[in-house]
């Protein structure tokens, strides 16, 4: 989260406490319309990232309160403060921003360079599945498939020379943004995850192309471009809330027998955090960083996320560690993807 999050609140919260202090009842209607009107303009000046932050803020907040009518209508706050619409399209502008990257990388590239952080995957292998991924979403998408459809499935019409690769890759994503700009975002889907709409798909999205871009990067020798915090922030978040719906990590997760223990993650950067805890088979998170943790790792918001998709080692000098370094590596091995 930027500061301009917090500070453009407090004017919008102090603006509303004045409008009420010297308004009258017969007037406070129109008012508080008002208020409404110049409170969607000013967090409409606020980063996409920062206005997705604050998404989750407010539905987070309603999601504390029992289920009932006043937290129906806490769930409603973003849209009346035009949030949901933009972060759907936000998330699409950031997929096609990434994956253009992505392409002009590694246009030209040998298809046959390995890929460290995919062993076994050259570059034609990791552009290969790149576009499968997007492939496979515009299919569930168009369609509006409320049971699993295997990428398997679906036709890929991938060229026989690994060199047109990525202009297949191109081609694909935008196939797949296309069906997602077109569609409701709150439109019910089948999906991998913890969100069965179409929104889950442009994030899940964003995310596969902020990864395989660092590993492209890290197969041409370069040094991975940093990764904007308020995207990176996200991420980590949307790492937290799908990994309980991966059956190949949930049950390694189930089996640290580390109940109780909690782990760390600090962003230097911008001082966000981030405490998963262990226990009845599973794990908990939260932010913020309140009460001691049993390890503790802090490095700039995209670096931690990199360390959750394996794209950086733990022990690398860029992270900075205290507590039980065990059970972090536990933690690692087990929610490895």
């Amino acid at each position: 989260m930027s500061d301009a999050l917090p500070n453009t609140l407090a004017e919008a919260l102090a603006d509303l406490v004045t409008a009420v202090d010297t308004s009258d009842d017969a007037v406070l209607p129109d008012t508080a319309t008002k208020w409404l009107e110049s409170t969607a303009s000013c967090l409409g000046g606020l980063s996409a990232a920062d206005r997705r932050a604050l998404d989750r803020l407010f539905r987070d907040a309603a999601l504390r309160q029992p289920a009932g009518p006043r937290r129906d209508e806490l769930l409603k706050v973003s849209e009346r403060l035009g949030l949901t619409d933009d972060a759907h399209a936000g998330y699409c502008d950031l997929v096609r921003s990434h994956v253009e990257s992505f392409v002009t990388l590694v246009r030209g590239a040998d298809p046959a360079i390995p890929v460290p952080t995919c062993p076994g995957w050259t570059l034609a292998d990791l552009v290969e599945h790149h576009g499968t991924t997007h492939r496979w979403i515009e299919h569930l998408v168009r369609t509006r498939a409320t049971e699993r459809v295997w990428s398997r499935d679906v036709p890929l019409d991938l060229p026989d020379d690994p060199a047109a690769y990525p202009d297949w890759l191109a081609a694909s994503a935008e196939a797949s943004l296309r069906a997602l700009r077109a569609a409701d975002p709150d439109t019910v889907l089948w999906s991998h995850g913890a969100d069965p709409h179409v929104r889950f798909f442009p994030r899940r999205l964003l995310f596969e192309a902020v990864v395989h871009l660092t590993d492209a990067e890290l197969a041409l020798g370069r040094e991975p471009g940093r990764v904007d915090p308020g995207t990176a922030a996200d991420g980590i978040e949307e790492f937290l809330d799908n990994l309980p719906y991966f059956s190949w990590v949930a049950e390694p997760v189930a089996q640290l027998g580390r109940d109780g223990e909690s782990l760390r993650l600090a962003a230097a950067d911008t001082g966000a955090a981030w405490t998963v805890t262990l226990g009845g088979g599973g794990f908990t998170w939260r932010r913020h960083a309140d009460g001691a943790a049993t390890a503790a790792v802090e490095a700039t918001a995209g670096e931690l996320l990199l360390l959750l998709y394996g794209r950086y080692a733990a022990d690398d000098p860029r992270f900075t560690h205290s507590g039980d370094r065990a059970a972090l590596d536990a933690w690692l091995r087990a929610t490895a993807l």
